[in-house]
């Protein structure tokens, strides 16, 4: 029996600063993690990582994370390794943990 469909994101890195980054609805990329589209289908999930492969000139390492979704139909992460790269560095209280 197929396992159903997971929702996904795109998540990459910034090339020029390293940041944590995701594929938005217009194609452009935002740091907060519920701004990423979520694909509903494999089709959808594929045709956001060509997108995101495309922009090599912006973004390294792009990948499809499974995510859940909150009240809203926003994503948010529900893996530790997400969650933990949602929030930034552990070490420090430096970027997104000091807006927190």
């Amino acid at each position: 029996m197929a396992r159903p469909f997971v929702p996904k994101i795109i998540t990459a890195n910034d090339l020029l600063e390293g940041d944590v980054i995701y594929l938005t609805a217009d194609g452009s990329w935002s740091r907060a993690y519920a701004d990423a589209l979520v694909a509903t289908s494999q089709e959808e999930a594929d045709a956001l990582l060509n997108t995101a492969e495309a922009q090599a000139d912006r973004i390294v390492g792009a990948y499809f994370v499974d995510t859940a979704l909150d009240e809203n139909g926003k994503p948010k992460p529900d893996h530790f390794r997400e969650v933990f790269r949602a929030t930034g560095p552990s070490n420090y209280h430096l970027g997104k943990q000091a807006e927190a």
